[in-house]
């Protein structure tokens, strides 16, 4: 497995848990507050837990404070997508609230992934191998 085809399984499979995570915490927080408040509580909750698995799991760097703070910014479209998506679904749609969050959620993927790697390696792009000295050669 290539390491670019390697970083985008393991940010899938981030993305499954930290997605779990989030749903259970929006089904949870329903009960005792409004859809879009709830929706909104679990986001923010998820995406802690998003940071450190991607930092270990995913993108194989070590936590700062620095890409903590700067993480959120990797949220922000998939915040603005799956808030607008959740919105829409439920008003114009009559999607059940229940539903309605996993369908929005898909759409942000790949936002999330590009803007992630971004922020925690600095690059949006994995590295290219070195090039090896009789490579440079020829």
């Amino acid at each position: 497995m290539t390491a670019k085809l390697g970083r985008i399984v393991r940010f899938g499979l981030v993305g499954v848990l930290n997605t779990a995570v989030y749903y259970g915490l929006y089904l949870l927080l329903k009960l005792a507050l409004p859809y879009m408040a709830a929706h909104i509580v679990a986001f923010v909750l998820a995406m802690v837990g998003s940071y450190f698995m991607n930092c270990f799991f995913t993108f194989r760097t070590k936590p700062s404070w620095k890409t903590f703070l700067l993480f959120p910014l990797s949220n922000a479209t998939n915040f603005v997508v799956t808030t607008t998506g959740l919105w829409v679904l439920v008003t114009w749609f009559a999607v059940n609230q229940r539903v309605a969050p996993l369908l929005a959620a898909a759409v942000a993927i790949p936002f999330t992934f590009i803007v992630a790697q971004l922020v925690l390696t600095g690059r949006s792009k994995p590295a290219a191998p070195p090039v090896r000295e009789e490579e440079r050669t020829s």
